[in-house]
């Protein structure tokens, strides 16, 4: 069986530091000497079990690879839960308002370095995951999705994938696609985006959502990337319709687990 493990890491100069982290273990860790591929994640607490996740269900990420038997170890960073400060730390480009919260308050490139030089280090010294950029992905959801397209871009030396799922884009959508645009990225990078048609009620506002989700999809598709773009019938901007997705995201980021076929 498959197991999740806690530990702390500091992460000053944010604050709640240390900060949680979780870190799933594959069924055959124990009694094995493989190493595995890693997935890092945003917002860890809504991973792998509903008595942890903020609104009490989870992604159900645990479950998946256990029943499936998939050897992939997946880490999740804990959010920092007060006030807004989430917003704030997983914001990593200035806002085109002051809507959410004042522009010199960005603090996710902050957040992306500490995952980069401090979370991913640690990783590798502690459990057997591969170091290189090829075994190596991102994800997230909301703003855990934009911190995933700034991090995929932006370090894109380091993750070769990236899942971002239901990703906040409104507030940085000037800035955002000319990040892509500057960055230097491998066309070996492969980057799953997606968007629920229920998130939003309005068809306006569901209509610009999807347009800033093909705007980046095309940024990257400049870059000769592999992209998934992804609108998911009947989805909501909630855990339960991120779980329906872990299946799709997963085999399309890691192909090599699934050369047996996809687990149903």
């Amino acid at each position: 069986m498959g197991r999740v493990e806690v530990f702390r890491l500091g992460i000053a100069p944010l604050k709640q530091s240390p900060r949680k982290v979780y870190v799933y273990l594959p069924n055959d860790y124990d009694t094995s000497d493989r190493v595995y591929p890693v997935l890092y994640m945003f917002d860890g607490h809504n991973l792998f079990s509903d008595k942890t996740a903020t609104y009490g269900k989870c992604w159900g990420i645990r479950d998946y690879l256990e029943q499936n038997d998939i050897p992939l170890v997946v880490i999740g960073q804990d959010c920092n839960h007060t006030g807004n400060r989430r917003l704030m730390e997983y914001c990593p480009l200035p806002p085109d308002t002051d809507t959410w919260f004042p522009k010199g308050k960005v603090l996710g490139d902050i957040t992306a370095e500490w995952f980069v030089t401090k979370l991913k280090p640690y990783c590798e010294k502690h459990y057997r995951i591969y170091s290189d950029r090829a075994h190596t992905g991102i994800a997230g959801s909301s703003m855990g999705g934009l911190m995933s397209i700034y991090c995929i871009a932006k370090y894109n030396q380091v993750f070769s994938k990236a899942a971002c799922v239901s990703s906040t884009m409104d507030i940085t959508k000037d800035s955002l696609p000319e990040l892509i645009r500057s960055s230097r990225i491998s066309p070996s990078t492969r980057i799953y985006l997606d968007f629920g048609s229920r998130e939003l009620k309005p068809k306006q506002a569901f209509a610009e959502s999807v347009h800033r989700m093909l705007e980046i999809n095309h940024a990257f598709q400049q870059k000769h990337c592999n992209t998934y773009p992804n609108v998911v019938v009947g989805g909501y901007h909630n855990e339960a319709t991120w779980e329906t997705v872990v299946p799709l995201f997963l085999e399309y980021l890691y192909p090599e687990l699934y050369r047996n076929g996809a687990p149903k």
